[in-house]
């Protein structure tokens, strides 16, 4: 059985036991954290799908810890001008273990 959830505005593909690296979320570590945008289910009684969210599902996670993503260099340069401008960014992220998956 699995799920697609939307957690901050991206969807994720979630079945019981998956480790997820979603955009950060205000939960401290070892919190347990539900999510109720499910968009779609799927498990032995087939397919539903929402419209937009199915009524009564929910995903329950625990947050395993906060971290960042790898490191993306900005780059910006003119030619000719002698302007350059180098730049990292990383991105923070919320590991979250997925627990139950619920469909009333």
């Amino acid at each position: 059985m699995y799920a697609i959830v939307e957690i901050g505005g991206k969807q994720f593909k979630a079945a019981e036991g998956d480790r997820l690296y979603v955009p950060r979320l205000q939960a401290e570590v070892g919190d347990s954290v539900t999510f109720d945008r499910v968009l779609l289910t799927s498990g032995d009684s087939g397919v539903s799908v929402g419209a937009p969210t199915v009524g009564g599902a929910s995903v329950t996670a625990e947050v395993l810890g906060h971290v960042k993503g790898d490191k993306v260099i900005v780059f910006k340069k003119k030619r000719r001008k002698g302007y350059r401008v180098k730049n990292g960014h990383r991105q923070p992220y919320t590991q979250i273990k997925i627990g139950t998956l619920s469909v009333n």
